[in-house]
């Protein structure tokens, strides 16, 4: 007998090589939720777990027809975007998912590594701001990639307002970069602060922490979750998969995406 089908999220990210960022953050996340992920690489990157060296974003026609390929055979129940890499791809990831409009898109706006190195320009940030933000059920960013959204705005509820004008649903900025003793995340909607949520903040920064939340917010919404209660409960995945987290290289430690596996009762 065929089990029933499970929730499917279609994922634009960037294959990252150390395995602790981009596409497989995504299935780890997302096999975590229970969900099938079908993933569409958008760039290929060199990186370790202490940088980014170079990206190269794939061809945007192969993209096009990977992603329709897929559209066409399975039914899809999330889009969760990352690492985008050209305005060309921007895009052609648009030019899909906006044929699909009561399917969620969860954007996690990746302009930046962990290290600082830029990995989106301005010319793609102003093509996501106007392709992609007024069809978003959800962006993540932290707090210097809502600057670079609302550029003209002078404190972080300013550029929430600022994006949510844009068509956007909800905004979560994070406070992962922010000098606060805890994380301070902050979920803004409907034109107004809609809460804040605090997390205790770890010793480490770890690598591939955004894509475990967008992902997770995905996956819930897949599953048929409310926004307020899919974003409340990604944040609770993510840090737990943050305290849980393992080094295996001489950068950032990674996020233990599948903590859940290996707990044992007591």
């Amino acid at each position: 007998m065929i089990p029933a089908s499970v929730p499917v999220v279609m994922s634009f990210s960037g294959l990252d090589p150390t395995g602790g960022a981009g596409i497989q953050a995504d299935i780890e996340t997302l096999a975590s939720h229970g969900c099938h992920t079908c993933p569409i690489a958008t760039t290929l990157t060199v990186q370790d777990t202490r940088d980014v060296q170079r990206i190269q974003p794939v061809d945007s026609s192969m993209l096009i027809e990977q992603a329709r390929a897929v559209l066409e055979d399975i039914t899809v129940s999330a889009f969760k975007l990352g690492l985008l890499g050209s305005t060309l791809i921007v895009e052609s990831i648009h030019s899909i998912i906006k044929d699909y409009p009561d399917v969620p898109v969860i954007l996690d706006p990746v302009l930046a590594s962990g290290a600082g190195t830029t990995l989106s320009d301005n010319e793609v940030i102003e093509a996501m701001v106007s392709l992609l933000l007024p069809i978003t059920t959800v962006i993540t960013p932290n707090a210097h990639e809502a600057h670079a959204l609302a550029p003209e705005a002078d404190n972080l509820s300013a550029c929430a307002m600022a994006i949510l004008e844009h068509g956007c649903e909800f905004v979560l900025i994070t406070g992962t970069h922010e000098d606060t003793p805890d994380v301070i995340n902050t979920l803004y909607g409907n034109n107004r602060k809609l809460e804040t949520f605090n997390w205790e903040r770890l010793a480490e920064s770890y690598h591939g922490s955004g894509c475990t939340l967008a992902a997770s917010i995905a996956g819930l919404l897949a599953q048929g979750n409310e926004p307020l209660s899919a974003i409340h409960e990604a944040q609770e995945y993510t840090w737990e998969s943050l305290k849980h987290g393992y080094r295996i290289g001489m950068g950032q430690p990674l996020p233990n995406r599948l903590f859940w596996a290996t707990q044992h009762e007591k």
